[in-house]
């Protein structure tokens, strides 16, 4: 399991069969600072969803997961569940923004 920043990835078995491919490499976005979370290289990973649930299949032999404010990741070939980190007030749950 990797954490960057507000961001969590696991290696998956595999990506559900009917997940949908996104046009284009950014994980996650920050609300607030307009930073984001992505794949720095084109071509080397899909970004796919299925049910609100995030995915992402690594093509090349390693993808970069690059962010304004944390250190590069790099991804080796595989497949991946990707979600934000969520914070708990006695209010709500809600997803924590950059």
């Amino acid at each position: 399991m990797w954490r960057h920043g507000d961001v969590f990835i696991a290696r998956v078995e595999s990506v559900p069969v009917d997940a949908i491919r996104k046009h284009h490499l950014t994980l996650a976005e920050g609300e607030v600072t307009g930073h984001s979370h992505r794949i720095a290289e084109a071509g080397a990973a899909e970004l796919l969803e299925r049910d609100g649930m995030l995915y992402l299949r690594v093509l090349a032999d390693r993808a970069t997961l690059i962010h304004q404010e944390h250190r590069a990741i790099e991804l080796p070939r595989g497949e991946y569940r990707v979600w934000q980190q969520r914070e708990y007030t006695p209010q709500a749950i809600r997803t924590v923004m950059d």
